[in-house]
């Protein structure tokens, strides 16, 4: 099973030992092939810095383990574009991160990407909602 995990999915795994911590702990037993684009792992780095405010030398920690975790794929350089889908530009990035890796599922907690549920044929789930497919 492929799956691209959004920014918010990825934090939450650093920020606390819970769901999405679980998930990412999947993606590391090569339960799916989980992956990321540089833009995603750009906003991550953002996120830890300015959201949780992680030194430096944590956050370079923390992408070296997602990018053993996770393969990335730029979307640009597959010729893969989205915009106009999401009301946050963001979030077009993560549907072209997913149509780039012919991803089954994206995961994320964004209720403007949770309300499109499936998009190109790639279902968009809750992490809860994920996790019940190894169940």
């Amino acid at each position: 099973m492929r799956a691209v995990f959004d920014t918010n999915v990825f934090v939450a795994a650093f920020a606390s030992e819970g769901l999405c911590s679980k998930l990412l702990h999947r993606a590391n037993l090569r339960n799916l092939e989980l992956f990321l684009s540089p833009f995603i792992l750009q906003e991550f780095t953002e996120a830890l810095e300015k959201k949780i405010g992680l030194p430096h030398k944590e956050i370079e920690g923390a992408k070296e383990l997602l990018m053993e975790v996770a393969k990335s794929i730029d979307p640009k350089s597959c010729g893969i574009e989205v915009s106009g889908v999401c009301r946050d530009k963001d979030d077009n990035q993560v549907l072209a991160c997913a149509i780039a890796c012919k991803a089954e599922y994206i995961v994320t907690g964004d209720k403007d990407l949770l309300t499109l549920k499936i998009y190109n044929k790639i279902k968009i789930v809750s992490p809860r909602e994920f996790e019940l497919l190894f169940d």
